[in-house]
């Protein structure tokens, strides 16, 4: 292996998550000599603690659900239980066979992998269990870890974290979710799907409280009929154990008891003790400061992924990772526009969207000048089929380009990329209306809603 202070890579990547093994994989395809450390496995948290183990226990919800739910297509299916074991090796073969190809694909590209903690020890170097790892350039992507709240202990059994939801070798009969962002509502979607009685605390006034509020009341809807409880408004105070579990206490004095309490409050950065601040690169509470090409105040250094303060999504990483690793090679990417970044929230039901919130476009057009439409599933042939429902929603600049969609609704997820060029490509709803899209399908409700956006409604109200 060569890394030893005689061999200078091009680029010196710390950490193999998303963001890293993008860049390292781009990279050594442009002709760059790239050496890749990490410290667990490759891939990251995406691969073996977020985006993928999560969705797969979702999924494994939705079969349940769809057992339980048979009869009303005519099926005659029961349900007989949750084996959490057998779930467990589902998931973990997904991963496993995910991390095999990743291993395969960063071998092939000729990465020099590096196994070890690694610390940056100068603006150049990273030093990896005492062997030191130069390059004309190092790039930062150490990642994240779940966030905890000062007084609340993990205790990886009554108060836990996602990342020991992910290997819970029960299914909880209760459960409080601190948190009612993506990771929350993910897991009390999965948890109800199981069996699991659940209330989700949130202290803003909504859910998923980023995204458009009438998808966040759309998802509330749907919740209350799935039986998940949630409070909203009212923020922590303070969390004991009890007999059987734990009880949690609000600002206002309201109390909640439940066999665990998952502290979903979101993930924070990974710089702690890595040397950063000794190097002079500039932090802030805890992230690294980069410019729109991912650039650090040190020249030699960029940062990308969960590491910087943008959107902490695995294919906000991946594009990140692979913008460094051209600019290195003499290209000149395009900076990232992270509004035009597709974000999905796989609970049941869905909630994607791309582009602004109804609310930011009045703010920065002006209420005047900002027109909204809603389209219903229930108008959607497909998603009558599915007996899902919920709505697309457009935000369109008056006379101009639609600048958002936000989409409620069992597999919107799937359908969010169309929805990525209508609003990275500033397209007018005329533009698409014009576009044919297959009948039956949930797609076309995204083209249904562009034709009555355009003033030619088909299969709704005018």
């Amino acid at each position: 292996m060569a890394n030893d202070a005689s061999t200078v890579f091009d680029l010196v990547i710390l950490g193999g998550g998303s963001g890293g093994y993008a860049a390292a994989l781009r990279g050594a395809q442009l002709g760059l000599d790239v050496a890749l450390i990490e410290k667990n496995k490759l891939g990251g948290t995406c691969l073996h603690n977020g985006c993928i183990p999560t969705k797969a226990l979702l999924h494994a919800g939705e079969i349940a659900d769809q057992a339980r739910e048979a009869e009303q297509f005519g099926v005659k299916a029961s349900f007989e239980g949750i084996d959490i074991k057998a779930v467990h090796k589902y998931k973990d073969d997904v991963i496993s066979g995910l991390y095999k190809g990743l291993q395969g694909l960063v071998a092939s590209r000729k990465v020099t992998y590096i196994e070890g903690t690694g610390h940056l020890s100068s603006p150049t170097s990273v030093d990896v269990d005492g062997r030191r790892v130069e390059g004309r350039h190092v790039l930062l992507a150490t990642g994240s870890v779940p966030k905890s709240l000062p007084g609340l202990e993990i205790d990886g059994n009554r108060i836990i974290t996602s990342d020991h939801a992910l290997t819970l070798d029960r299914v909880p009969e209760s459960a409080i979710i601190l948190g009612g962002g993506v990771i929350g509502v993910e897991f009390a979607s999965a948890w109800k799907s199981f069996g699991t009685d659940v209330t989700v605390i949130e202290g803003m006034k909504h859910l998923v409280p980023v995204e458009d509020e009438n998808s966040s009341k759309l998802l509330e809807r749907a919740f209350r009929k799935r039986g998940i409880k949630f409070n909203l408004g009212t923020f922590f105070q303070s969390a004991e154990y009890t007999d059987n579990g734990v009880k949690v206490t609000l600002a206002d004095g309201k109390t909640f008891e439940a066999e665990v309490l998952l502290v979903a409050i979101g993930r924070g950065p990974v710089s702690a003790g890595l040397g950063y601040e000794e190097q002079g690169v500039a932090m802030d509470r805890g992230y690294v400061l980069v410019d729109e090409y991912m650039r650090t105040n040190v020249p030699t250094i960029s940062a990308v992924g969960d590491l910087v303060p943008t959107l902490q999504l695995a294919h906000v990483g991946f594009a990140e990772g692979i913008l460094v690793a051209e600019r290195l090679a003499g290209l000149k990417p395009v900076p990232i526009d992270y509004d035009g970044v597709p974000r999905v929230t796989y609970c049941h039901p869905e909630v994607a969207s791309v582009g602004i919130t109804e609310a930011k476009a009045k703010e920065i057009y002006g209420a005047d000048k900002v027109v909204a439409l809603k389209y219903n599933l229930a108008g959607n042939g497909k998603s009558k089929i599915l007996k899902t429902a919920g709505e697309i929603k457009l935000v369109q600049v008056k006379d101009g380009a639609v600048v958002g969609v936000h989409m409620v609704g069992d597999r919107m997820g799937e359908q969010v990329g169309e929805a990525q060029l209508i609003y990275n490509w500033e397209a007018l709803p005329a533009e698409v209306a014009q576009l044919i899209h297959a009948h039956p399908t949930q797609n076309e409700a995204l083209g249904e809603a562009h034709l009555a956006l355009a003033g030619k409604p088909l299969h709704s109200h005018d």
